[in-house]
């Protein structure tokens, strides 16, 4: 089959790597459509010593199924975290940070950038009839945005604020749009800016943010100077956010957390059934964040355009 591969923070395409065998309990899954998110760039700087095939956003059909083939035909979309079922993690409900965790894609289990590829169907869900595969392929990432939504009650009184508009900024909007907060974006590119006014979304510019005006300032751009500028302008007691994966370590005011009480909350993964339920509701429209469609054989090219400037998402597409 033909995948993309790893290694070394280098990623190459290859023809011919076998297709993978599934054992009972898992399923073999022909990719339709796979995403490229930040996490994998940041996979391609060394954020994660990581070597294989990467990828783990995607909407595909099950091909094979030992034990279950109630699943072949079937498409599915799937969580990206592969855990044992018995640490301490598992037992208490947390099976994102599972303790022998293996993570489709970024460790110890090859991705989705690839014509096939295997996942337990524990972490398979159906996708609606009337989800496209394009809206389809933002699961995870939509999920994601959820997650905020999980961990924090927003209210409508709350004043809330996202840093970056791009790949995981704008469904973050989205979601946070149906709470009724009152809600602004940063954004730096008129792209960005023109999907958020599709959704009445207010951008601002970093430069009109002030100080301290924000209850919750959610980070998404990525870099050390998005952490820096949430921590300056959410207000004392307030509460920062944050949805990035950085490359390295990076300095904060430490200080300044502490005099002004701010909360510091990590957020990852999401629950996958309300984002499809949004989607087949329609409630989230994640296609206008489709900036480009490559195939398998331009998949190196799609690396390298995700990661321009401005640039939201990068569809991978095998049909």
């Amino acid at each position: 089959m033909q995948a993309l591969w790893l290694e070394n923070q280098v990623p190459s395409l290859c023809d011919n790597l076998p297709i993978p065998k599934p054992v009972q309990g898992e399923a073999l899954i022909h990719l339709h459509k796979a995403g490229v998110c930040s996490t994998d760039l940041e996979l391609l700087k060394g954020y994660y010593p990581f070597t294989g095939i990467p990828g783990h956003e995607f909407v595909g059909v099950v091909e094979e199924c030992p034990g279950d083939p109630s699943w072949v035909g079937k498409r599915v979309v799937g969580e990206i975290n592969v855990n044992c079922g018995v640490c301490a993690a598992c037992r208490r409900g947390h099976p994102s940070h599972c303790e022998r965790r293996v993570v489709l894609g970024i460790k110890g289990m090859d991705g989705v950038f690839a014509e096939y590829f295997v996942l337990p169907v524990k972490n398979l869900h159906l996708v609606p009839d009337s989800v496209s595969d394009d809206a389809a392929v933002f699961t995870e990432p939509l999920a994601a945005a959820l997650e905020i939504l999980e961990q924090v009650h927003i209210q409508p009184s709350n004043k809330v604020v996202v840093i970056g508009a791009g790949r995981l900024g704008q469904l973050v909007a989205q979601v946070l749009r149906l709470t009724g907060c009152e809600l602004h974006v940063v954004a730096r590119y008129p792209n960005q800016k023109e999907i958020l006014e599709l959704h009445q979304i207010p951008a601002i510019d970093e430069h009109d943010l002030g100080e301290g005006k924000f209850e919750i300032a959610i980070e998404a751009t990525g870099s050390p100077e998005g952490l820096k500028l949430a921590q300056r302008i959410v207000r004392p007691r307030g509460m920062v956010i944050l949805k990035s994966t950085y490359t390295g370590k990076i300095q904060i005011n430490i200080s300044s957390i502490v005099v002004n009480e701010i909360t510091l909350m990590g957020s990852r993964c999401g629950p996958f059934k309300p984002a499809l339920d949004l989607l087949r509701g329609e409630l989230v429209d994640p296609i206008p964040l489709i900036s480009a469609r490559y195939s398998f054989a331009k998949g190196l090219d799609a690396l390298e355009h995700a990661g321009k400037s401005g640039v939201i998402k990068v569809i991978l597409e095998n049909i």
